[in-house]
């Protein structure tokens, strides 16, 4: 299980053969890569299901692969076969979705993972160990501005300004998947972590994704700022994996707000700095000495989110799925509404 979804095996992959499964999206939520805070955003599990099924098939119609199979109406039996999103009544909380490998990556220590038993394991079918980031925003505290100057991203400026600046080019980049703490990639190194996979492939479907994803957003009132995408190499083909174009996975903002996990994100930071100083201080740590599990050197825990901050954020999922779907599969408030209240946060 990951920190917001369970994984449910339906049928087993093989070597050679993609299997069959499901994801249950939960309200559960995750910031800074803690894994499961102390609540729960109600519907958020829905919304994300939604959003994201709404995105598979909108790829589908452009002819982007994917490993979606479509969604399990609410109650429907375990035997029952996915339908399209629109043959549902209610959001849905379950999507149907191809398996592929996934070998166990060894710690060798000292920060270091053995990619090759990783793929020596996985063969030509597995879920290639990368997160494939793409921006076409660069906001302030960016991490992109600590990896190049504005000049190396196409912008006619010195130095970074404080505000959030437009790319002229969506930008690619690569990151670690399974190692404790993420890590973006050089491109020889992110090159020998695929394997088999193509990384201009790779960058080409990611831009494939982010277009559609923009093309929508913008259609909907929505700036669709960054996100990112995982893939499976299946018999010489590489598919979109995982989730996609959802509050959690990607940044969108509505009318100059933030409408996604952000949101969380910089209540913490206001709220509890403590605590986010603490994960800073551990993952710091951890990469010294070398150890996986930072988190076992963290000294403080999250506190729980005020009920009033779980229904804004609540209200924010439900009605921003409203709004980008075009479809009112929630009772709430209208999504101007619903971000007004979150900024007052």
């Amino acid at each position: 299980m990951t920190s917001v979804k369970e994984f449910r095996v339906d049928a087993e992959p093989t070597a050679s053969e993609l299997g069959r499964g499901r994801f249950v999206f939960t309200d559960q939520y995750s910031v800074f890569d803690w894994g499961e805070m102390p609540d729960h955003v109600p519907r958020k599990g829905a919304s994300l299901c939604t959003m994201g099924a709404h995105n598979f098939e909108r790829l589908a119609d452009h002819d982007v692969p994917t490993h979606y199979a479509g969604v399990y109406p609410a109650g429907a039996a375990d035997d029952d076969e996915p339908v399209h999103l629109d043959a549902c009544e209610r959001p849905p909380t379950e999507m149907a979705i191809k398996l592929t490998q996934v070998p166990d990556l060894p710690y060798l220590g000292g920060g270091e993972y053995d990619y090759d038993a990783y793929h020596a394991a996985a063969g030509e079918n597995y879920l290639i160990p990368l997160e494939i980031v793409f921006r076409n925003t660069v906001p302030a505290g960016s991490s992109l501005r600590s990896r190049g100057t504005p000049a190396e991203y196409g912008l006619d400026r010195d130095a970074w300004p404080e505000e959030a600046v437009d790319l002229p080019e969506p930008v690619v980049e690569f990151s670690t998947k399974y190692e404790e703490q993420d890590r973006y990639l050089p491109r020889a190194e992110a090159d020998r972590i695929a394997g088999v996979a193509d990384l201009d492939a790779l960058e080409s479907l990611a831009l494939a994704v982010n277009e559609v994803l923009n093309d929508r957003a913008a259609e909907r009132g929505f700036v669709h700022e960054d996100g990112k995408i995982e893939c499976l190499y299946h018999d010489g083909t590489i598919k979109v994996a995982d989730a996609v174009g959802t509050f959690d996975e990607n940044r969108f903002s509505y009318d100059g707000q933030e409408v996604s996990k952000e949101v969380v994100r910089q209540y913490y930071k206001r709220t509890d700095p403590e605590w986010v100083d603490a994960v800073s201080e551990a993952k710091s740590r951890a990469r010294a000495e070398g150890v996986a599990d930072w988190r076992g050197l963290c000294d403080r825990e999250p506190a729980p989110l005020p009920e009033d901050v779980l229904d804004a954020v609540s209200d924010l999922y439900a009605a921003g799925t409203n709004a980008y779907t075009g479809t009112e599969w929630f009772d709430a408030p209208e999504v101007d509404d619903a971000v007004a209240r979150v900024r007052e946060l």
